[in-house]
């Protein structure tokens, strides 16, 4: 597994920096690498997906596993290194991870080919969020997600109702994952030490979800979290079906991911006969 020392002079001997733009903060800490592995259940012959992988530090425990990698990275020098250096050890895909918001990259989606997968990463920030929501709504194949990421981002993501980091991305989230925190991660663990303490989190996909139209929960949470202060009465109108301890006068941030769903369907029924 590469060391500080080695990822500096890898990347030095390159021209290479960290690229605060994109936020690259290098995961060197091996024993939560390990752990993150480890938590994650991949071993021989299971396929991963992972994103940001930079110089490679985690997918070369990956590999070391048994995994087949899938590796997504955006940075044109980090892609050139790592074909350097893991060759055909890994399926590479040279760009960003969303094609948009809303669509995860094409190749990806042709390498993963639709097989059973799990997200195995030290996620960039700009990218966390969106494709975490976007694995959960439009790739059942994904088995879980383990991933770094910043501990703002982590609390979002297990969020109760009534709090002020419950949103979209939660309610989203947690429709389809049980969600629980590994671990914390001072800044020391990364190089460059970033100025935000980072979380290890896992996302285990549901037996069964808890919406049916995960379309219509994301259509639904994307109106009522722009409008958070509002009552739903104000954001949606009154002639619709609410479901039980729901009214008008709630704003959305009180309700379960359980009455969220429920309201979706109800709204979506309103607008198709409207």
């Amino acid at each position: 597994m590469q060391t500080l020392t080695e990822i500096r002079t890898m990347l030095e001997s390159r021209g290479l920096a960290p690229k605060k733009s994109l936020g690259q903060n290098f995961l060197h800490d091996h024993n939560l690498i390990r752990r993150l592995v480890e938590v994650a259940g991949v071993g021989e012959g299971d396929l991963v997906l992972e994103v940001g992988p930079g110089t490679g530090a985690l997918t070369v425990c990956l590999i070391e596993s048994g995994c087949e990698v899938v590796a997504c990275e955006m940075d044109d020098g980090l892609a050139d290194l790592l074909r350097d250096t893991l060759g055909d050890a890994i399926r590479l895909i040279h760009g960003d991870c969303l094609e948009s918001k809303r669509r995860i990259h094409s190749g990806i989606v042709d390498a993963l080919a639709g097989r059973p997968f799990t997200l195995v990463a030290n996620l960039p920030y700009q990218a966390a969020g969106p494709l975490m929501m976007r694995l959960s709504l439009d790739h059942p194949e994904c088995r879980g997600q383990y991933v770094t990421i910043q501990r703002e981002v982590g609390q979002r993501l297990r969020a109760a109702p009534g709090s002020k980091t419950y949103g979209e991305l939660t309610v989203i989230v947690q429709a389809f994952n049980r969600v629980s925190r590994i671990a914390t991660l001072p800044p020391g663990c990364f190089w460059p030490q970033p100025k935000v303490v980072s979380e290890m989190v896992a996302l285990e996909r549901r037996a069964e979800a808890l919406v049916r139209d995960g379309a219509a929960l994301e259509s639904l949470c994307g109106r009522l979290f722009a409008q958070r202060r509002k009552q739903l009465g104000t954001i949606l109108g009154r002639d619709i079906s609410w479901p039980d301890g729901v009214t008008p006068q709630l704003r959305p941030e009180a309700l379960s991911v359980e009455q969220l769903a429920e309201l979706a369907m109800g709204f979506r029924g309103k607008e198709e006969s409207s």
